[in-house]
């Protein structure tokens, strides 16, 4: 018997978002950086997956803080090398 688990549902699990191309074309410019300078998260990362994430694009990932309230990082979506 197999179970499938919702890992966007587990508690340590921040909200992962795949961004537009308008919202990452507005983030670079925020920022003044290239798509390839953002950090990296792997396609098979099972967020990533959970939320149909693809090669090149961008994943935002908001997290709750009781610093911060509210704390946003990006990931450039890219293939895990072979070992």
């Amino acid at each position: 018997m197999s179970t499938s688990f919702d890992v966007l549902k587990h508690t340590m699990v921040p909200d992962h978002q795949i961004m537009s191309e308008e919202e990452v074309r507005e983030l670079l410019a925020l920022y003044d950086i290239s798509l390839e300078q953002l950090p990296k998260i792997y396609h098979d990362d099972p967020a990533v997956r959970a939320i149909g994430g693809n090669l090149g694009e961008v994943v935002r990932i908001v997290r709750e803080s009781r610093t911060a309230g509210r704390a946003e990082s990006y990931r450039l979506v890219i293939k895990r090398p072979k070992k």
